[in-house]
């Protein structure tokens, strides 16, 4: 008998088990919590430290992202966390490499010697924090950040549209934006977490996170209104129905991964209305695609909730909002009945919102802006269908009061929202956020 030395005889052992054993029991395993101390004094124990110059990389895997700069402060306090902290004159970004799912994100923010202002958004402009504030103190915050493949666990992938494939929302790493006057970051900390109630949003322009200003949708808003305990997950896109939503393989995707107790709200009309088929129609195509939609969600335990599409900004001489989407508001409303599914009336509560700024005054909630007021515009911009920062902000208060109003489970999760009534909105000249570092003239697609 021939004795093989062991180290020989191990890897013959481990070549062997590779050929009887699934490839994934010898893979790495994939990264799923992080615990990061920025600055350039020494790492608080369990924290990776990260200075300004850890920029990105595929090999790496998290690191300051998009050619920001950043800086490092060092206050010298004795606390390793919060001693030292990361900050710049312009927005940054900072990005990780992870696996699809609902990720915890806790910021550790302020500075112990000066005053701090911040504003977060995760992926393609999602608002998590919203202008915290911090005088010669340290604040420790949460939020769910919903990460999401093209790739579909039961076969296929999501059919992108060309311009969605540079987007932030279907990449490989979750994107943090660092916003404000003066955003000072000590420490970060992700962790998967697969506990969360999950509401996913089906819709169009009005409801997708647009990527670049001044476009913006309450779909895009509505994270900030949630503490952690609900996930949102916006797979809306522009331009697109209830047909081209499941052509495009998206309802797939959002069957794929929703499960029991999960929300799907539904928003589509705007786009419908232009498809002129010998079987399209509200009460027809539009109808029956709605109650599939339905039906879909329900066989996963899934809770669906009917949204009526947003208005669109259209006047008559008695400055009253005209009904511009036909029979598909009516139509949604009918199903929803039908049904017995919760209904968010939209529609109605937009057209209360621009009657009350008025004719003139609704502009500032759109895309309504003179020449010159973003670079490379050399034209105005006069859209009657897409919001800005303001009126998705506005709108988004609207679906949180039509989750209230529903009675709705994840209605104990919602923060910093007082009773809204579209009537009487918030006044636009009081309404201010940090611009994002990407804009567009760009229209999106639909109208």
């Amino acid at each position: 008998m021939i004795k093989l030395p062991y180290k020989i005889l191990f890897c013959a052992i481990g070549v062997s088990l590779r050929l009887i054993l699934p490839a994934p029991l010898f893979a790495q395993a994939v990264k799923t919590s992080f615990k990061f101390d920025f600055g350039n004094g020494k790492a608080a124990a369990g924290y990776q430290k990260v200075s300004p110059d850890d920029i990105f990389s595929e090999l790496k895997g998290y690191g300051f992202d998009f050619g920001q700069e950043v800086k490092a402060i060092t206050r010298g306090e004795g606390n390793k966390l919060t001693d030292d902290y990361i900050t710049a004159d312009k927005p940054f970004y900072l990005s990780v490499n992870v696996p699809e799912g609902n990720y915890k994100v806790t910021l550790t923010v302020g500075d112990v010697k000066g005053s701090g202002d911040i504003t977060v958004r995760a992926e393609s402009r999602r608002l998590m924090l919203e202008k915290v504030t911090t005088n010669n103190s340290v604040k420790k915050l949460s939020f769910i950040v919903n990460i999401r493949k093209p790739e579909i666990s039961t076969g296929g992938k999501v059919a992108l549209k060309p311009r969605e494939l540079g987007k932030y929302d279907w990449d490989n790493k979750l994107s943090l934006e660092f916003n404000g006057t003066r955003p000072c970051v000590d420490a970060l900390e992700i962790e998967k977490v697969d506990d969360q109630v999950t509401l996913y949003l089906a819709g169009n322009s009005t409801v997708v996170d647009q990527d670049d200003e001044p476009w913006c949708s309450w779909g895009q808003m509505i994270p900030r209104f949630f503490k952690p305990g609900v996930a949102i997950a916006d797979h809306a896109e522009s331009g697109l129905s209830l047909g081209s939503f499941l052509n495009s393989h998206r309802l797939d995707k959002v069957l794929s991964v929703i499960k029991p107790g999960d929300y799907l709200f539904i928003e589509f009309g705007h786009n419908d209305q232009k498809e002129k088929g010998p079987e399209d129609g509200a009460y027809k195509s539009y109808t029956e695609r709605f109650k599939l939609f339905i039906n879909k969600a329900r066989q996963k335990k899934a809770i669906p909730v009917i949204i009526t599409s947003t208005s669109r900004r259209a006047f008559n001489d008695s400055n009253k909002v005209v009904n511009t989407l036909g029979d598909y508001p009516d139509a949604a409303r009918k199903v929803a009945t039908e049904l017995h599914v919760p209904l968010i009336d939209l529609n109605a509560m937009s057209a209360k919102f621009y009657e009350a700024l008025g004719n003139e005054g609704s502009k500032k909630a759109f895309v309504w802006y003179p020449a010159n007021s973003f670079p490379n515009q050399p034209k105005d911009l006069a859209d009657n269908t897409h919001f800005n920062s303001y009126g998705a902000y506005e709108l988004a208060k609207c679906i949180i009061e039509g989750i209230r109003s529903n009675h709705l489970g994840i209605e104990q999760y919602i923060i910093d929202a007082s009773p809204f009534d579209s009537a009487h909105p918030d006044p636009a000249e009081t309404f201010s956020l940090p611009a994002s570092p990407k804009n567009s003239t760009v229209k999106p697609d639909g109208n």
